[in-house]
């Protein structure tokens, strides 16, 4: 396969991840059982600022970019999709989708949520072209300052989930879950999303990285 076409691939599921990853966020907040932590702060900023969910996704993403500066991260092309795609799809999908009535419905909903998010990260990632504005400032706080990465991501999310339900986001059941879900529910598919024809090589061995949730991307994530 040429070099243009499997970049062209890759992009292809790079769009398709993050239209996915926008649309599993907004099945998360539609579920009103709790909100993963970056969605919870951004649940609180749109409870004081005049915009919808998906712009303030995309103005938070961009800001968060600045930080990468100081921390020396440099973005890619995934990178920069990812913080202007992902809050269009979750607007679209929040006017196209109603919150259910009933508790089993909303439940239901969270679960697929999940089930989509973990398919969405797998599929985004797996294209190699840039991690999310979220990740990268996990990562970037791990090699600028020494700390182990879970550390950072812990300071990193409990200030948000912290930040956001003062503002007034939805922290609950689903908030939890989600933060210990996500990296098992990610792991197994992320071999599946890097087998493909135009797929970037991957090294024979590589050590483990934990997963990000903010994923999403976030998500990191």
């Amino acid at each position: 396969m040429s070099r243009p076409t499997a970049l062209s691939l890759r992009s292809a599921q790079l769009l398709v991840g993050l239209f996915l990853y926008g649309a599993s966020v907004a099945l998360q907040v539609r579920a009103v059982v709790g909100v993963s932590s970056w969605t919870v702060l951004t649940q609180g900023l749109e409870n004081v600022l005049p915009w919808s969910f998906g712009a303030i996704t995309v103005v938070s993403s961009l800001v968060i970019l600045l930080l990468w500066i100081p921390l020396r991260q440099r973005p890619g092309i995934g990178t920069l999709l990812n913080a202007l795609a992902i809050g269009p799809a979750a607007d679209l999908v929040l006017w196209l989708v109603p919150e259910p009535s009933g508790l089993t419905g909303r439940v239901l909903l969270f679960v697929a949520s999940l089930a989509l998010l973990a398919v969405a990260t797998a599929c985004y990632i797996g294209a190699g072209l840039g991690t999310g504005a979220r990740d990268g400032l996990m990562v970037g706080l791990h090699e600028r300052f020494g700390w182990p990465v879970w550390a950072a991501r812990t300071v990193v999310e409990i200030t948000v989930v912290v930040v956001g339900w003062l503002l007034g986001g939805d922290v609950g059941v689903g908030t939890v879950v989600a933060a210990f879900a996500i990296g098992p529910l990610v792991q197994p598919l992320m071999p599946l999303f890097r087998r493909f024809p135009w797929s970037p090589a991957q090294p024979e061995r590589t050590a483990p990285v934990p997963l990000i949730a903010d994923r999403s991307p976030d998500v990191t994530i």
